[in-house]
Protein backbone atom coordinates (compact mmCIF):
# COMPACT_ATOMS: atom_id res chain seq x y z
CA UNK A 1 0.00 0.00 0.00
CA UNK A 2 1.65 2.99 -0.95
CA UNK A 3 -1.30 5.95 -1.70
CA UNK A 4 -3.39 7.08 0.89
CA UNK A 5 -6.20 9.45 0.07
CA UNK A 6 -6.96 11.56 2.69
CA UNK A 7 -10.51 13.16 3.97
CA UNK A 8 -9.32 16.47 6.10
CA UNK A 9 -12.05 18.64 6.72
CA UNK A 10 -10.96 21.47 8.99
CA UNK A 11 -13.22 24.02 9.97
CA UNK A 12 -12.23 26.53 7.89
CA UNK A 13 -11.62 24.60 4.83
CA UNK A 14 -11.87 21.07 3.09
CA UNK A 15 -9.07 19.30 1.89
CA UNK A 16 -8.46 16.05 0.16
CA UNK A 17 -4.68 15.32 -0.34
CA UNK A 18 -3.06 12.03 -1.75
CA UNK A 19 -0.22 10.66 0.66
CA UNK A 20 2.68 9.03 -0.27
CA UNK A 21 3.11 6.78 2.84
CA UNK A 22 6.63 6.02 1.54
CA UNK A 23 7.50 9.66 2.34
CA UNK A 24 4.69 11.15 3.75
CA UNK A 25 4.56 13.60 1.08
CA UNK A 26 1.38 14.88 -0.33
CA UNK A 27 1.64 14.26 -4.04
CA UNK A 28 -1.74 15.99 -4.55
CA UNK A 29 -3.66 18.44 -2.99
CA UNK A 30 -7.27 19.91 -3.34
CA UNK A 31 -9.09 22.41 -0.90
CA UNK A 32 -12.66 24.37 -0.86
CA UNK A 33 -13.56 26.81 2.08
CA UNK A 34 -16.22 24.80 4.43
CA UNK A 35 -18.94 27.05 4.55
CA UNK A 36 -21.48 27.22 7.32
CA UNK A 37 -25.12 27.68 5.64
CA UNK A 38 -27.47 29.88 7.78
CA UNK A 39 -30.56 27.30 8.32
CA UNK A 40 -33.23 26.34 8.79
CA UNK A 41 -33.17 25.26 11.37
CA UNK A 42 -29.49 25.90 12.59
CA UNK A 43 -26.76 27.01 10.99
CA UNK A 44 -25.02 23.82 9.71
CA UNK A 45 -22.24 22.85 7.59
CA UNK A 46 -22.58 22.44 3.71
CA UNK A 47 -22.04 18.65 3.31
CA UNK A 48 -23.28 17.82 0.42
CA UNK A 49 -21.11 20.60 -1.50
CA UNK A 50 -17.94 19.04 0.01
CA UNK A 51 -19.32 15.44 -0.90
CA UNK A 52 -19.58 16.71 -4.80
CA UNK A 53 -16.05 18.48 -4.37
CA UNK A 54 -14.51 14.96 -2.55
CA UNK A 55 -16.00 12.03 -4.99
CA UNK A 56 -14.50 14.75 -7.82
CA UNK A 57 -11.29 14.76 -6.06
CA UNK A 58 -10.98 11.22 -5.70
CA UNK A 59 -11.84 10.25 -9.45
CA UNK A 60 -9.07 12.43 -10.74
CA UNK A 61 -5.99 11.20 -8.20
CA UNK A 62 -6.91 8.06 -8.60
CA UNK A 63 -7.11 8.32 -12.30
CA UNK A 64 -3.56 10.23 -11.78
CA UNK A 65 -1.50 8.11 -9.15
CA UNK A 66 -3.97 5.56 -8.08
CA UNK A 67 -5.44 5.38 -4.48
CA UNK A 68 -4.84 2.56 -2.21
CA UNK A 69 -6.62 3.56 0.69
CA UNK A 70 -9.03 6.48 1.93
CA UNK A 71 -8.34 7.68 5.69
CA UNK A 72 -10.32 10.85 6.97
CA UNK A 73 -9.22 13.40 9.88
CA UNK A 74 -12.12 16.42 10.77
CA UNK A 75 -12.40 18.98 12.79
CA UNK A 76 -13.93 18.58 16.48
CA UNK A 77 -16.82 19.11 18.44
CA UNK A 78 -19.08 17.81 15.63
CA UNK A 79 -21.85 14.93 15.29
CA UNK A 80 -24.26 14.07 12.35
CA UNK A 81 -27.13 11.94 13.23
CA UNK A 82 -27.70 9.68 10.48
CA UNK A 83 -31.69 8.97 10.36
CA UNK A 84 -34.20 5.30 10.11
CA UNK A 85 -33.94 6.33 5.70
CA UNK A 86 -29.78 6.53 6.00
CA UNK A 87 -29.95 10.03 5.37
CA UNK A 88 -29.22 12.89 7.88
CA UNK A 89 -32.04 13.02 10.53
CA UNK A 90 -31.00 16.47 10.64
CA UNK A 91 -28.32 19.08 8.92
CA UNK A 92 -25.32 18.94 11.12
CA UNK A 93 -25.13 21.61 13.04
CA UNK A 94 -22.04 24.36 13.44
CA UNK A 95 -20.32 24.55 17.02
CA UNK A 96 -20.02 28.23 16.89
CA UNK A 97 -24.10 28.38 17.09
CA UNK A 98 -24.98 30.00 20.15
CA UNK A 99 -28.45 28.18 20.53
CA UNK A 100 -27.25 25.71 23.33
CA UNK A 101 -26.07 29.14 25.65
CA UNK A 102 -29.65 29.59 25.90
CA UNK A 103 -30.45 26.04 28.01
CA UNK A 104 -27.09 25.84 29.69
CA UNK A 105 -28.73 25.65 32.68
CA UNK A 106 -30.40 22.32 31.96
CA UNK A 107 -27.13 20.97 30.27
CA UNK A 108 -24.82 21.84 33.31
CA UNK A 109 -27.31 20.40 35.49
CA UNK A 110 -26.87 16.70 33.63
CA UNK A 111 -23.25 17.03 32.34
CA UNK A 112 -20.66 15.14 34.36
CA UNK A 113 -17.75 16.97 36.22
CA UNK A 114 -14.12 17.74 34.51
CA UNK A 115 -13.19 14.68 37.05
CA UNK A 116 -14.76 12.20 35.56
CA UNK A 117 -14.24 13.20 31.70
CA UNK A 118 -11.36 15.82 31.36
CA UNK A 119 -13.55 18.10 29.19
CA UNK A 120 -14.18 22.05 30.51
CA UNK A 121 -17.26 23.69 30.06
CA UNK A 122 -17.45 25.36 27.06
CA UNK A 123 -19.53 27.97 25.35
CA UNK A 124 -21.97 27.64 22.24
CA UNK A 125 -21.40 23.86 20.97
CA UNK A 126 -18.01 23.22 21.91
CA UNK A 127 -19.03 20.64 24.36
CA UNK A 128 -20.56 17.82 21.72
CA UNK A 129 -22.99 16.79 24.26
CA UNK A 130 -24.28 20.39 24.68
CA UNK A 131 -24.96 20.19 20.98
CA UNK A 132 -27.01 17.14 20.94
CA UNK A 133 -28.62 18.04 24.14
CA UNK A 134 -30.04 21.25 22.19
CA UNK A 135 -31.31 19.93 19.44
CA UNK A 136 -33.10 17.17 21.30
CA UNK A 137 -34.98 19.99 22.94
CA UNK A 138 -35.44 22.02 20.14
CA UNK A 139 -36.55 19.27 18.02
CA UNK A 140 -38.73 16.73 20.05
CA UNK A 141 -39.08 14.19 17.22
CA UNK A 142 -35.15 14.15 16.17
CA UNK A 143 -34.35 11.62 18.59
CA UNK A 144 -37.34 9.17 17.18
CA UNK A 145 -36.15 10.23 13.54
CA UNK A 146 -32.31 9.29 14.46
CA UNK A 147 -30.43 5.69 13.64
CA UNK A 148 -27.40 6.71 14.67
CA UNK A 149 -24.66 8.94 16.22
CA UNK A 150 -21.75 9.39 14.56
CA UNK A 151 -18.63 11.65 15.40
CA UNK A 152 -17.66 13.40 12.98
CA UNK A 153 -15.02 11.49 10.96
CA UNK A 154 -17.11 8.13 11.09
CA UNK A 155 -20.07 10.46 9.14
CA UNK A 156 -17.78 10.31 5.88
CA UNK A 157 -16.67 6.94 6.14
CA UNK A 158 -20.55 6.50 6.87
CA UNK A 159 -20.62 7.73 3.77
CA UNK A 160 -18.24 5.59 1.66
CA UNK A 161 -18.91 2.59 3.26
CA UNK A 162 -22.31 2.45 5.36
CA UNK A 163 -20.80 1.69 8.67
CA UNK A 164 -21.47 3.50 12.17
CA UNK A 165 -18.72 4.21 14.17
CA UNK A 166 -17.19 6.70 16.15
CA UNK A 167 -13.66 6.95 17.20
CA UNK A 168 -11.82 7.34 20.66
CA UNK A 169 -9.71 10.37 19.35
CA UNK A 170 -13.00 12.14 18.18
CA UNK A 171 -14.84 10.78 21.59
CA UNK A 172 -11.92 12.47 23.90
CA UNK A 173 -12.48 16.10 22.20
CA UNK A 174 -14.03 17.72 24.96
CA UNK A 175 -17.38 16.25 24.17
CA UNK A 176 -18.53 15.43 27.86
CA UNK A 177 -19.35 11.67 26.58
CA UNK A 178 -16.27 10.11 27.23
CA UNK A 179 -14.13 9.12 30.52
CA UNK A 180 -10.49 8.78 29.54
CA UNK A 181 -9.87 7.51 32.96
CA UNK A 182 -11.48 4.42 31.98
CA UNK A 183 -11.56 4.67 28.00
CA UNK A 184 -15.04 4.00 27.93
CA UNK A 185 -18.56 6.43 27.77
CA UNK A 186 -19.30 8.75 30.51
CA UNK A 187 -22.62 8.96 31.96
CA UNK A 188 -24.23 11.59 30.04
CA UNK A 189 -24.62 8.84 26.93
CA UNK A 190 -27.04 7.46 29.09
CA UNK A 191 -28.53 10.67 30.84
CA UNK A 192 -28.95 11.93 26.89
CA UNK A 193 -30.87 8.89 25.85
CA UNK A 194 -28.64 7.62 23.33
CA UNK A 195 -27.02 4.54 24.73
CA UNK A 196 -28.89 2.70 21.59
CA UNK A 197 -27.82 5.18 19.28
CA UNK A 198 -23.82 6.55 19.32
CA UNK A 199 -21.70 4.66 17.25
CA UNK A 200 -19.17 1.87 18.69
CA UNK A 201 -16.33 3.30 19.63
CA UNK A 202 -13.47 2.22 17.46
CA UNK A 203 -9.73 2.16 17.31
CA UNK A 204 -8.68 5.31 15.07
CA UNK A 205 -6.58 2.87 13.14
CA UNK A 206 -9.20 0.08 12.61
CA UNK A 207 -10.76 -0.25 8.78
CA UNK A 208 -14.26 0.73 8.95
CA UNK A 209 -15.08 -0.91 5.54
CA UNK A 210 -14.34 -1.03 1.52
CA UNK A 211 -16.01 1.28 -0.49
CA UNK A 212 -19.21 1.86 -1.74
CA UNK A 213 -20.00 -0.68 -5.25
CA UNK A 214 -21.69 2.49 -6.44
CA UNK A 215 -18.95 4.87 -4.98
CA UNK A 216 -16.55 2.40 -6.92
CA UNK A 217 -17.86 2.87 -10.07
CA UNK A 218 -18.39 6.45 -10.28
CA UNK A 219 -14.68 7.09 -8.88
CA UNK A 220 -12.83 5.07 -10.60
CA UNK A 221 -11.64 3.20 -7.10
CA UNK A 222 -11.53 -0.41 -7.13
CA UNK A 223 -14.01 -1.85 -5.05
CA UNK A 224 -11.61 -3.25 -2.31
CA UNK A 225 -10.23 0.09 -1.47
CA UNK A 226 -10.21 0.00 2.71
CA UNK A 227 -11.80 3.46 4.57
CA UNK A 228 -9.84 3.44 8.11
CA UNK A 229 -11.80 4.54 10.96
CA UNK A 230 -10.73 8.46 11.13
CA UNK A 231 -8.90 10.41 13.83
CA UNK A 232 -9.69 14.08 15.42
CA UNK A 233 -7.49 16.72 13.31
CA UNK A 234 -5.26 17.57 16.22
CA UNK A 235 -4.47 14.08 17.11
CA UNK A 236 -3.84 13.41 13.19
CA UNK A 237 -1.12 15.68 13.80
CA UNK A 238 0.29 14.31 16.93
CA UNK A 239 0.08 10.46 15.72
CA UNK A 240 3.53 10.62 13.79
CA UNK A 241 5.29 11.87 17.00
CA UNK A 242 3.82 9.35 19.02
CA UNK A 243 4.85 6.31 16.86
CA UNK A 244 8.55 7.34 16.93
CA UNK A 245 9.50 10.74 18.90
CA UNK A 246 11.00 9.46 22.39
CA UNK A 247 11.60 11.17 25.82
CA UNK A 248 9.30 13.83 26.65
CA UNK A 249 7.93 16.49 24.02
CA UNK A 250 5.09 18.48 23.00
CA UNK A 251 3.22 19.04 19.52
CA UNK A 252 1.75 22.28 18.69
CA UNK A 253 -0.96 22.21 16.29
CA UNK A 254 -1.83 25.30 14.53
CA UNK A 255 -4.89 26.37 12.39
CA UNK A 256 -7.92 27.84 12.91
CA UNK A 257 -7.31 26.64 16.85
CA UNK A 258 -4.04 25.86 18.29
CA UNK A 259 -3.66 22.90 20.04
CA UNK A 260 -0.77 22.51 22.98
CA UNK A 261 -0.21 18.31 23.60
CA UNK A 262 2.43 17.54 26.64
CA UNK A 263 3.89 13.74 26.25
CA UNK A 264 5.66 12.63 29.31
CA UNK A 265 5.27 16.45 30.73
CA UNK A 266 5.30 17.18 34.18
CA UNK A 267 2.43 15.96 36.73
CA UNK A 268 0.31 18.73 36.30
CA UNK A 269 -3.05 20.28 37.64
CA UNK A 270 -5.27 21.00 34.88
CA UNK A 271 -7.32 23.51 35.24
CA UNK A 272 -10.71 23.79 33.75
CA UNK A 273 -11.26 27.46 33.59
CA UNK A 274 -8.64 28.27 31.40
CA UNK A 275 -9.68 25.79 28.67
CA UNK A 276 -7.62 22.66 29.36
CA UNK A 277 -8.70 19.54 28.51
CA UNK A 278 -7.72 15.91 27.75
CA UNK A 279 -7.35 15.11 24.65
CA UNK A 280 -7.82 11.14 23.83
CA UNK A 281 -4.68 10.26 21.26
CA UNK A 282 -4.59 7.38 18.15
CA UNK A 283 -3.86 5.22 20.68
CA UNK A 284 -6.22 5.73 23.23
CA UNK A 285 -3.82 7.62 25.61
CA UNK A 286 -4.84 10.58 27.32
CA UNK A 287 -2.92 13.74 26.86
CA UNK A 288 -3.16 16.63 28.94
CA UNK A 289 -3.95 19.79 26.09
CA UNK A 290 -4.66 23.25 26.04
CA UNK A 291 -5.33 25.41 23.12
CA UNK A 292 -6.83 28.81 21.72
CA UNK A 293 -8.58 30.18 18.33
CA UNK A 294 -5.02 31.16 17.32
CA UNK A 295 -5.53 30.69 13.19
CA UNK A 296 -8.78 32.64 14.02
CA UNK A 297 -6.79 35.20 16.12
CA UNK A 298 -4.28 35.92 13.53
CA UNK A 299 -7.21 36.04 10.91
CA UNK A 300 -8.75 38.93 12.88
CA UNK A 301 -5.81 41.54 13.34
CA UNK A 302 -3.92 40.99 9.97
CA UNK A 303 -7.74 41.07 7.80
CA UNK A 304 -5.33 39.01 5.38
CA UNK A 305 -2.28 41.73 5.28
CA UNK A 306 -0.14 39.98 6.41
CA UNK A 307 3.44 42.07 5.66
CA UNK A 308 7.13 40.57 4.51
CA UNK A 309 9.44 40.98 7.34
CA UNK A 310 12.89 40.31 7.94
CA UNK A 311 15.13 39.12 11.23
CA UNK A 312 16.46 42.66 11.81
CA UNK A 313 12.30 43.89 11.92
CA UNK A 314 11.90 40.78 14.51
CA UNK A 315 14.39 42.67 16.56
CA UNK A 316 13.16 45.93 16.24
CA UNK A 317 9.74 45.11 17.62
CA UNK A 318 11.29 43.29 20.12
CA UNK A 319 12.98 46.27 21.49
CA UNK A 320 10.53 49.23 21.06
CA UNK A 321 6.87 47.25 20.51
CA UNK A 322 4.19 47.36 20.36
CA UNK A 323 2.51 44.45 21.97
CA UNK A 324 -0.31 42.69 21.98
CA UNK A 325 -2.26 41.45 25.50
CA UNK A 326 -5.09 39.12 25.11
CA UNK A 327 -7.27 37.82 24.32
CA UNK A 328 -8.66 38.87 20.63
CA UNK A 329 -10.96 35.94 21.17
CA UNK A 330 -12.43 36.44 24.35
CA UNK A 331 -14.91 33.13 24.74
CA UNK A 332 -11.85 30.57 24.33
CA UNK A 333 -7.88 30.16 25.70
CA UNK A 334 -6.01 30.72 29.10
CA UNK A 335 -7.22 34.31 29.21
CA UNK A 336 -10.73 33.96 28.33
CA UNK A 337 -13.19 36.74 29.10
CA UNK A 338 -10.15 39.60 29.22
CA UNK A 339 -10.46 41.65 26.19
CA UNK A 340 -7.45 42.58 24.09
CA UNK A 341 -5.18 45.47 23.98
CA UNK A 342 -2.03 46.56 22.44
CA UNK A 343 1.00 48.67 24.69
CA UNK A 344 1.84 51.28 22.52
CA UNK A 345 0.33 52.47 19.52
CA UNK A 346 -1.41 50.23 17.74
CA UNK A 347 0.39 49.32 14.19
CA UNK A 348 -1.32 50.14 10.59
CA UNK A 349 -2.71 46.70 9.02
CA UNK A 350 -0.65 45.32 6.29
CA UNK A 351 2.98 46.70 8.07
CA UNK A 352 5.65 44.63 9.15
CA UNK A 353 5.12 45.84 13.05
CA UNK A 354 1.63 44.58 12.87
CA UNK A 355 2.61 41.00 11.47
CA UNK A 356 5.56 40.45 13.76
CA UNK A 357 3.47 41.33 17.01
CA UNK A 358 0.58 39.24 15.69
CA UNK A 359 3.09 36.40 15.99
CA UNK A 360 4.68 37.58 19.31
CA UNK A 361 1.15 37.11 20.59
CA UNK A 362 0.13 33.66 19.34
CA UNK A 363 3.59 32.49 20.71
CA UNK A 364 3.40 33.86 24.02
CA UNK A 365 -0.43 32.58 24.41
CA UNK A 366 0.93 29.27 23.44
CA UNK A 367 3.99 28.74 25.98
CA UNK A 368 1.12 30.12 28.49
CA UNK A 369 -0.81 26.87 27.03
CA UNK A 370 2.30 24.62 27.14
CA UNK A 371 2.87 25.76 31.06
CA UNK A 372 -0.90 24.45 31.71
CA UNK A 373 -0.25 21.38 30.23
CA UNK A 374 3.14 20.40 32.17
CA UNK A 375 5.33 20.22 28.81
CA UNK A 376 8.81 19.42 29.40
CA UNK A 377 11.82 19.04 26.16
CA UNK A 378 11.37 19.48 22.50
CA UNK A 379 8.42 21.65 21.26
CA UNK A 380 6.95 20.40 17.45
CA UNK A 381 5.15 22.77 15.67
CA UNK A 382 2.78 21.58 13.02
CA UNK A 383 0.36 23.70 10.30
CA UNK A 384 1.15 26.69 8.89
CA UNK A 385 2.42 28.78 11.85
CA UNK A 386 5.75 26.55 11.50
CA UNK A 387 6.34 28.75 8.82
CA UNK A 388 6.13 32.02 10.82
CA UNK A 389 9.43 33.22 11.91
CA UNK A 390 8.35 35.67 14.50
CA UNK A 391 6.39 32.45 16.16
CA UNK A 392 8.80 30.38 16.25
CA UNK A 393 11.95 32.67 17.44
CA UNK A 394 9.31 33.73 20.34
CA UNK A 395 8.28 30.64 21.28
CA UNK A 396 11.90 29.02 21.58
CA UNK A 397 12.52 32.27 23.90
CA UNK A 398 9.40 32.34 26.28
CA UNK A 399 9.73 28.60 26.73
CA UNK A 400 13.48 28.01 27.02
CA UNK A 401 13.32 24.93 24.85
CA UNK A 402 13.98 23.91 21.65
CA UNK A 403 11.71 24.49 18.66
CA UNK A 404 11.12 22.40 15.26
CA UNK A 405 9.40 23.47 12.64
CA UNK A 406 7.84 20.67 10.39
CA UNK A 407 7.71 21.15 6.81
CA UNK A 408 4.24 21.58 5.15
CA UNK A 409 1.07 23.32 5.65
CA UNK A 410 -0.11 20.51 8.03
CA UNK A 411 0.36 17.54 9.99
CA UNK A 412 -3.20 16.15 10.00
CA UNK A 413 -3.31 14.45 6.12
CA UNK A 414 0.59 12.66 7.19
CA UNK A 415 -0.95 11.61 10.60
CA UNK A 416 -4.54 10.62 9.27
CA UNK A 417 -2.46 8.52 6.15
CA UNK A 418 -0.44 6.70 9.26
CA UNK A 419 -3.69 5.22 9.66
CA UNK A 420 -2.99 2.83 7.16
CA UNK A 421 -0.28 1.05 8.88
CA UNK A 422 3.02 2.11 7.13
CA UNK A 423 6.03 0.11 7.94
CA UNK A 424 7.97 1.20 11.13
CA UNK A 425 10.93 2.17 9.36
CA UNK A 426 9.24 4.40 7.18
CA UNK A 427 7.41 6.65 9.58
CA UNK A 428 9.83 9.36 10.21
CA UNK A 429 8.77 12.30 8.54
CA UNK A 430 11.34 13.62 6.68
CA UNK A 431 9.77 16.78 6.50
CA UNK A 432 11.26 18.78 9.83
CA UNK A 433 12.88 22.04 8.50
CA UNK A 434 14.03 24.14 10.91
CA UNK A 435 14.94 24.35 14.59
CA UNK A 436 15.02 27.50 16.95
CA UNK A 437 17.01 27.80 20.27
CA UNK A 438 15.71 30.70 22.83
CA UNK A 439 16.58 33.97 21.96
CA UNK A 440 18.28 36.35 24.88
CA UNK A 441 18.33 40.32 24.77
CA UNK A 442 15.35 42.06 23.46
CA UNK A 443 13.44 39.17 22.51
CA UNK A 444 13.62 37.91 26.55
CA UNK A 445 12.91 41.04 27.75
CA UNK A 446 9.59 41.60 25.51
CA UNK A 447 8.41 37.65 26.59
CA UNK A 448 9.32 38.34 30.36
CA UNK A 449 7.43 41.88 30.05
CA UNK A 450 4.43 40.09 28.24
CA UNK A 451 3.98 37.41 30.88
CA UNK A 452 4.79 40.04 33.54
CA UNK A 453 1.50 42.36 32.00
CA UNK A 454 -1.25 39.05 31.32
CA UNK A 455 -0.71 38.39 34.80
CA UNK A 456 0.00 34.38 34.89
CA UNK A 457 -0.82 32.76 37.94
CA UNK A 458 0.39 28.94 38.80
CA UNK A 459 -1.59 26.33 37.82
CA UNK A 460 -3.41 25.38 41.14
CA UNK A 461 -7.01 23.08 41.55
CA UNK A 462 -8.56 20.85 39.06
CA UNK A 463 -7.02 17.46 38.14
CA UNK A 464 -4.07 16.06 38.59
CA UNK A 465 -2.59 13.64 35.90
CA UNK A 466 0.12 11.47 36.36
CA UNK A 467 3.15 11.66 33.93
CA UNK A 468 2.17 10.20 31.07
Amino acid sequence: MTHVAVIDIGKTNAKLALVDLNTLKELAVVTRPNTVLPGPPWPHFNVDDIWDFLLGALARFQQSHGIDAISITTHGACAALIGQDGKLAAPILDYEHEGPDAIAAAYDAIRPPFEETGAPRLPMGLNLGAQLHWQFEVDPKLRGRTAAVVTYPQYWGYRLTGAYACDVSSLGCHTDLWNPHTNAFSKLVKRLDIAELIGTPRKCSDVLGMILPGLAAQTGLDPTTPVYCGIHDSNASLLPHVLHQTGPFSVVSTGTWVIAMSMSGHSIQLDSTRDTLINVNALGHPVPSARFMGGREYDTILRGDAADYTQADIMHVAQNGPMLLPSIITESGPFQNRHAEWLGAEPSHGSRERTVAIGFYLALMTAECLALTGHRGTIIIEGPFAGNLSYCSMLATATNCAVEASGGTTGTSEGAALLASAPASQLHASKRRQNYRSGNGPLSEYAKTWMSKVGAQPVSGGMKLPDN
